[in-house]
């Protein structure tokens, strides 16, 4: 019998209330989702993007990608929540480990950053038009993937050996035996444990951890007895996801660190550089410079959800130490001193429930430049409620863009504090903000909020009129603009 006369004879002995009910109903319990693009800040060279997905189905959908194309004379500069491939003028976004998921009902979002206003043009959503409406699949063929990554043709290697791993035992033992200009290369996977480094590189032979972002280190810790001050102790695991120990030179580039106590922190490791990393779902920071790691870098990078457990101690990026902890950090002259950070082009939020960047007292020198802060989930506990808190001295603040929607607790983008201050000693001082563009959301009072100008008389704050501001309560600032 053919395949048509056998077909018929099957429709011919089922009722359509029957079989043929059953099947219609099984095939239909499937995800949809749709993809929804807006803009965010806008300024005269380009704009914040933001995509977000809706399933509208009746299933989980498990994964997403999302492509489409730009004009010439557009290209995106940053992107977060999302892996990103290029060719040419159009762009490929992958969902990121922590958002892969959408349940029946729920949403997930991306966003980026451009040179130049072009909007988005033929946009589609695992294959399908990004207005929804066809059913995505949640099967797809499998593939075949390398066990190691790619050797990047953009890095030069520094001399010394390249080691491969692909296992949280391999990584770990990489980690105690490396030496100055070593590379550690990282497989995409899973790794999960107490992943430490106490080795020091060197300026011209720094050691390496690199990975791409589906690379994920996560600690499930704290576990042991507690030191009286963190330090790496036998049979102790603190549970940060990634820490640098009296490690200079150490270069952390591309892979991912979440679900872990704290993010990444290095203590008394100068010259750290942290480069394209994402750090997500973090139970409290997400990024310390601790123990006076000074003369490091925090660059293009992203840093959301953190302050899970801690929401008052979930800063995204942390730079030094609070005086009460000097006692265990205090190790230059009694002061934590993290000096010279710099922190560039990161993409920090949304939800980091304390400060974007907390700069304690006792740091100086620092430039925080071309960041993106998305305030949005801001938590108040613990006086967090700006996107930066400036207790510092000499920080030059440039070239940022802040924004808040809600929910969450904003009162001004960027706050300073004096504590401690002497005319020896004068914390939150003589730092300048210029070229920083700001929306409050309706909701922040100034965006530049200056605590107190008689404690900074020898070493005032200076806000440049290049700021901009919407959306503000009160306005730009409380102190005189300097054209």
């Amino acid at each position: 019998m053919t395949r048509k006369r056998l077909l018929a004879a099957i429709a011919a002995t089922v009722s359509a209330a029957g079989l043929l009910g059953a099947v219609v109903t099984a095939e239909a319990a499937a995800p949809s989702l749709a993809a929804t693009f807006s803009q965010g800040s806008v300024w005269g060279s380009g704009y914040g993007g933001k995509y977000t997905l809706a399933n509208s189905g009746d299933a989980n959908s498990t994964q997403w990608t999302i492509e489409f194309d730009l004009p010439a004379g557009t290209t995106i500069t940053t992107s977060w929540s999302s892996v990103l491939t290029r060719t040419g003028q159009h762009y490929k976004f992958s969902n990121a480990d922590f958002n892969g998921t959408v349940k029946p009902g729920g949403t997930a979002n991306f966003g980026f950053n451009t040179s130049g206003l072009g909007v988005p043009t033929g946009c589609t959503v695992n294959g399908n038009p990004c207005g929804g409406g066809t059913p995505t699949s949640t099967t797809t063929s499998p593939t075949t993937t390398s066990s190691r990554p790619p050797t990047s043709t953009t890095t030069t290697v520094p001399p010394g050996e390249v080691v491969e791993v692909d296992t949280a035992v391999e990584l770990q033992a990489a980690l105690a035996a490396a030496s100055p200009g070593q590379i550690i290369r990282l497989a995409a996977g899973t790794y999960r444990g107490s992943f430490v480094a106490t080795k020091p590189g060197t300026a011209n032979a720094p050691i390496t951890v690199t990975g791409p972002s589906t690379a994920v280190l996560i600690n499930d810790g704290p576990s042991g007895e507690a030191p009286s001050c963190p330090v790496p102790t036998a049979g102790w695991d603190p549970g940060y996801g990634f820490w640098l120990y009296g490690a200079p030179y150490w270069h952390l580039k591309g892979f991912t660190v979440q679900e872990s106590k704290k993010g990444i922190v290095a203590d008394d490791s100068q010259h750290t550089v942290i480069d394209g990393v994402g750090v997500h779902q973090i139970d409290e920071e997400g990024v310390h410079f601790r123990r006076s790691s000074a003369d490091s870098v925090l660059r293009d990078s992203t840093i959301s959800h953190t302050g899970l457990v801690q929401a008052g101690y979930g800063e995204g990026v942390y730079l030094g130490s609070a005086n009460s902890n000097w006692p265990c950090h205090g190790n230059s002259g009694g002061v934590d001193r993290g000096d010279r950070i710099q922190v560039l082009n990161n993409h920090i939020g949304p939800y980091v429930a304390a400060e974007s960047i907390d700069i304690k007292e006792g740091t100086a020198d620092g430039v925080i430049r071309g960041n993106t802060f998305d305030g949005q989930g801001v938590s108040g506990e613990n006086s967090a409620d700006s996107w930066i808190d400036a207790k510092g001295t000499g920080y030059v603040i440039e070239g940022n863009t802040g924004t808040f929607a809600s929910p969450g607790t904003f009162v001004n983008g960027y706050e300073t504090h004096n504590p401690g201050t002497t005319p020896s000693f004068p914390n939150g001082c003589g730092n300048v903000w210029r070229n920083n563009k700001s929306d409050l959301g309706g909701v922040g009072q100034y965006a530049i909020k200056i605590t107190s100008t008689s404690k900074c008389s020898e070493r005032p704050n200076v806000v440049y009129a290049s700021n901009t501001v919407s959306r503000a309560v009160n306005g730009l600032t409380n102190i005189p603009v300097t054209p």
